[in-house]
């Protein structure tokens, strides 16, 4: 008997996911129809031409085929051959055999030695694991604090769609807090206030809240001082805090820093909030999407529960090897000096020197277009601009037209939620400056003819 929607279960059809909704699949559609399509919806940095770092994947080449060194003497720099090699040493059976649960010691220790850099605290190697993507790291927090239909977690309105998908996916509650687009995007304590206080008046055991830092799909960067009000507001309720701090990388605005929450817990002296910290490949400036590479950092967990993650790790027995080399090409640049630390700097520095230009050419583009109202692009990869929309017209609706007339694929506000009575999209700085620039045209045009 062939499975039948009926047997689907409630959980599975409720789930959304609108980065890869129904408007993407039109715009499948109509590039299978000879269509060209310009994909503005997703941080997929080298499906836009960014360039892959000749770090990662010098490194990356030689741990998949080890003698590459040997066959082709003089190929690779000194010290992305003995990166490579530390790697494999460290692997014992190389990156085609699995690795322990939590991931290769080498690597951990190489994400370890990375925080204390840039934080200038300590961290445990045995407190990290090694992920395939953030994504995954996330779902495993979100499994571990959700235990009934009554428990909820707090996420950022408007929030990336992996947070509501996965809570729905797994039965708890969504506790939305605002975040307030006139102070751009800042995080509120009275908004954070009255969105628990609400879901406590519906029942809702409210376990965690989930912080974006840069912010998708806001393109804001969190103050100090917000993240240490999130940090105390997070004592004062008992929660956990999910930190997700992809983008830690892609900070735009002068006079403006990343500030992780391992840092402003460790300044705080703070020891009760437990604290789950993700990071990716997949963006800053690798925009290794493909090899799936990510980890999670666990602060303030009782050896107990520490036991349990290990656990959950354990099922899927390991994230993917080669994830975990390029993982290690992030946390452990080249040596200063090493053969490579002058292409490695250039490189670095011409992907986020770009991304800066295209942030400022995207706000500014967007902002001369009659209602429309975009803040600064301070960080992360994205806009998620305000327009007015004529009336009985939704978000979709406009998105969907958009892609009809001019193949440019957006995604509605909608699919990342918004405050009622307003409409947004989000779209990524990522096409090159030239094909940006003919976005925000196409955008201009477009928009005058559908009001």
């Amino acid at each position: 008997m062939s499975v039948k929607i009926s047997d689907i279960g409630k959980a599975v059809l409720e789930t959304e996911y609108a980065v890869r909704g129904p408007i993407v699949a039109r715009a499948q559609e109509l590039e299978r129809d000879g269509r060209a399509v310009i994909y503005c919806n997703i941080g997929n940095p080298q499906a836009l031409g960014q360039a892959p770092l000749s770090w990662t994947r010098r490194i990356l080449a030689l741990c998949e085929y080890p003698t590459l060194a040997i066959e082709a003497p003089g190929s690779f720099p000194t010290d992305a051959v003995a990166a490579a090699r530390a790697l494999l040493a460290g692997s014992k059976h190389g990156i085609g055999a699995y690795s322990e649960s939590k991931g290769l010691k080498v690597v951990r220790d190489a994400v370890a030695s990375f925080i204390t850099r840039r934080d200038g605290i300590a961290a445990d190697p045995d407190a990290i694991f090694l992920t395939d993507g953030a994504s995954k790291g996330v779902q495993a927090a979100l499994r571990l604090m959700l235990a009934g239909p009554d428990d909820g977690i707090m996420i950022p309105i408007p929030q990336y769609p992996l947070y509501s998908a996965t809570i729905t996916m797994y039965e708890g509650r969504q506790v939305g807090y605002y975040l307030d687009e006139e102070r751009d995007w800042a995080v509120s304590r009275e908004l954070l206030e009255n969105a628990i206080a609400g879901a406590k008046e519906a029942g809702v055991r409210t376990k965690a809240i989930v912080v974006i830092n840069p912010g998708n799909p806001t393109g804001s960067v969190l103050r100090p001082d917000n993240v240490k009000m999130v940090i105390d507001f997070a004592k004062k309720h008992g929660l956990a805090i999910l930190a997700d701090e992809v983008y830690q990388d892609n900070v735009y605005r002068d006079g403006e820093r990343f500030e992780s929450f391992a840092k402003a817990m460790a300044e705080l002296g703070e020891k009760d909030v437990s604290l789950f910290s993700f990071h990716s490949t997949s963006k800053g400036f690798l925009g290794e999407c493909g090899q799936r590479g990510g980890y999670m950092e666990v602060r303030n967990v009782t050896p107990d529960v520490m036991a349990q993650i290990l656990k959950m790790q354990s099922v899927s027995l390991c994230a993917n090897l080669p994830g975990q080399a390029a993982m290690y090409s992030l946390v452990s640049p080249p040596p200063p000096d090493g053969p490579s630390k002058a292409e490695y700097d250039g490189e670095r520095a011409a992907i986020l020197g770009e991304l800066k230009a295209r942030a400022r050419l995207l706000a500014d583009g967007l902002n001369a277009i009659p209602g429309f109202r975009c803040n600064e692009v301070a960080g992360a990869m994205y806009a998620f601009p305000r327009l007015t929309l004529p009336a009985g017209r939704t978000d979709e609706e406009w998105c969907m037209a958009l892609l009809e007339k001019t193949g440019i694929c957006v995604v509605p506000g909608s699919g990342f939620g918004q405050l009622p009575g307003t409409a947004h999209f989000r779209t990524t700085i990522l096409p090159p400056r030239e094909k940006l620039a003919e976005v925000v045209k196409a955008i201009a045009a477009f928009n005058a003819e559908y009001r």
